[in-house]
């Protein structure tokens, strides 16, 4: 039997379009959209009506960087794949793309099929997988090209965490010339790590081992430095670059650079680099630790330049990097010690709504908003337009939003699996009302009616945002 739904009297919300417009539903996908009070739209049948008068109706979120469960620094992120999907539905995303990890040593399938073994029979929410490559070989590189043919067709490496995650340059030019080949997308941490770790050892030796000297010694530079180094290596190999998590003015400068030069150079940031600051990383009685994050919190000049990135589009994409550790028993890992705090944020329930408050405040339209956390997401992995957009033969993932509900940010009410909230306090107009998934409802009135294993792997195509 095929059910059918009718969102009636919203404001559809696309990347590309605003229009007060009713959305059908049948099963799991997007049957059809028409204008509200038009004939075609009045003459819907639906075993439900879902009022969205006063509300936006928006395409599901899609978060291209998480990290559930990553071992990192002696401990895990705290969030699973059940509770993080489950957080992530309660802030109106849909669909999150996390990353499984090859060990040194391993190879890349092992990594894979650990992950998704994770994730299997878990998620409120659907997902896929980045493969993190940390041993470039001759196998590894034949692997690369069997992951793309099923459907995991982008590859993160590191410049930073010598001894962890770190790719030497040969190493990356290595995987860069294998993925102009088979069509993947190079992810890149571009911090220059083994700088890093001069200046880390050099602080620590002086004596400054409290949180905000993270900041101090991974320097705007060293993020320059690598970016451009990552540019120049891809330029080398003829292939696309993806750069994760860009925090400074200068790494902007160099993406907006290779840009205008006509490369498919590409640039992600977060919601912390837009909203907080070293401001954070500075807050006494070790309470800087629940900001410890890579590539780091930049001082606040920083983010007129993030902004005006996203408006121009030399930034495409705004994702999380959730990656949350507790402040008790694992941020504390670092007392004493500010390099050994687990590296991370969460914020996969907050994206969507810290975006939206961008749109009350000014930074960004209502049709960007969309653009940089659903669409173009969704285009730069491969999904689109199953995901990202409300259109016919799209998969039902839709939220009603109302723009004008008001919430404060706090531990206390949020559903991400931690003990602390980056935003604690922070009031935002805007507020995620009824999440639909595939069309069966996730979120319903602010209530989670969703359940572990909704959520379903999904394979993805090659980057469609190449020029």
């Amino acid at each position: 039997m095929s059910s059918r739904t009718v969102i009636r009297g919203g404001l559809v919300i696309t990347a590309s379009d605003e229009l007060h417009a009713d959305v059908l539903i049948e099963d799991t996908r997007i049957a059809a959209i028409a204008a509200t009070g038009t004939s075609a739209a009045d003459a819907w049948t639906a075993e439900r009506t879902i009022d969205a008068t006063g509300k936006y109706v928006i395409p599901g979120g899609v978060d291209a960087h998480t990290h559930m469960e990553l071992p990192f620094g002696g401990t895990f992120a705290s969030d699973t794949f059940e509770t993080g999907t489950r957080a992530a539905a309660w802030g109106g995303t849909t669909t999150i793309i996390d990353f499984a990890v090859q060990s040194v040593g391993r190879s890349l399938r092992e990594g894979l099929d650990a992950w998704n073994a994770k994730a299997d029979g878990k998620c409120a929410i659907d997902y896929g997988f980045h493969m993190i490559v940390s041993d470039v070989n001759q196998d590894t590189l034949k692997e690369m090209d069997l992951l793309v043919e099923e459907g995991v067709t982008s590859f993160k490496q590191f410049m930073a965490y010598p001894g962890v995650f770190y790719s030497d340059d040969g190493q990356i030019l290595r995987a860069m010339q294998r993925s102009a080949e088979n069509g993947g997308l190079i992810m890149m941490h571009a911090e220059n790590g083994i700088a890093i770790d001069v200046l880390v050892e050099q602080a620590l030796a002086r004596g400054e081992t409290d949180p905000r000297y993270h900041g101090e010694v991974r320097k705007a530079l060293l993020e320059a430095e690598a970016t451009h180094r990552a540019i120049k290596l891809a330029q080398v190999a003829g292939a696309p670059l993806y750069v994760v998590h860009v925090s400074a003015t200068e790494a902007v400068a160099e993406l907006a650079r290779a840009r205008d030069e006509g490369l498919n150079v590409f640039g992600e940031t977060c919601p912390q680099y837009l909203f907080l600051s070293t401001d954070n990383l500075a807050e006494p009685d070790f309470e800087g630790a629940k900001y410890v994050c890579s590539t780091p919190l930049r001082p606040k000049e920083h983010q007129a330049a993030l902004w005006r990135g996203l408006r121009t589009n030399d930034l495409q994409v705004v994702s999380t990097d959730h990656c949350p550790f507790c402040f008790t028993g694992q941020k504390e890992l670092g007392r004493g010690d500010f390099s050994k705090i687990p590296n991370g944020l969460p914020g996969v329930e907050n994206r969507m709504d810290l975006l939206h408050q961008a749109v009350v405040d000014g930074h960004i339209s209502r049709r960007r908003w969309i653009e940089i956390a659903c669409a173009t997401p969704a285009r730069m992995f491969g999904l689109y337009p199953k995901k990202g957009t409300i259109a016919p033969g799209a998969d039902a993932d839709v939220v009603i939003y109302d723009p004008h509900a008001e919430q404060i940010m706090s531990a206390e009410t949020h559903h991400m699996n931690v003990d602390y909230s980056a935003y604690e306090g922070r009031r935002t107009t805007g507020r995620v009302e009824t999440v639909l998934s595939r069309g069966e409802d996730v979120i319903t009135d602010r209530k989670f009616t969703g359940r572990a294993g909704h959520g379903m792997y999904t394979p993805r195509s090659t980057c469609q945002y190449l020029l």
